[in-house]
Order: C-alpha cells, then structure tokens, then sequence
C-alpha cells in the first residue's frame, strides 16, 4: 500500500464520507455510502462501516490501495 497523502482540512474535525470525497478516494457522498457499508474503508487500520465517523487530525483513511491522512490547514 502507498504512504499517506496528506489533506488539509478547515476545521478540526470531518466526517469520513466528507473526507472520503475530500481526497479523492471516491466521486460523491452515494459512493461512500457504499463502500463505508461494504467494509472497504479502513480508519487507521481498522474496518469502519460509520460514514458520520469524526476524523481528527492525523487519522489515516484506506481504501482501495490509497490511503490519506488528516491533517491541519
């Protein structure tokens, strides 16, 4: 799997199926649905079937082969 990208985010929190799209790992909010409820996103290396699941800052978000980090703008 490749390193993490990095992601600003605006504030200090942001649900994952906002960040999902954010970074790119998906195309729009029904997308993630989808995935989340498939098993597919991982949130530091666990399973996370909440698409409402508050990221914070420097939580690593997987799917498909990439992955993301939250981080502070």
């Amino acid at each position: 799997m490749s390193e993490p990208v990095d992601v600003l985010i605006d504030d200090e929190i942001i649900r994952l199926g906002q960040f999902l799209k954010l970074a790119n790992l998906i195309d729009s909010g029904s997308e993630a649905k989808t995935v989340i409820a498939a098993g597919l996103v991982r949130v530091n290396e666990e399973v996370e079937l909440r698409r409402g699941r508050q990221l914070q800052v420097g939580d690593v978000v997987a799917l498909a082969g990439h992955k993301a980090r939250v981080t502070a703008g």
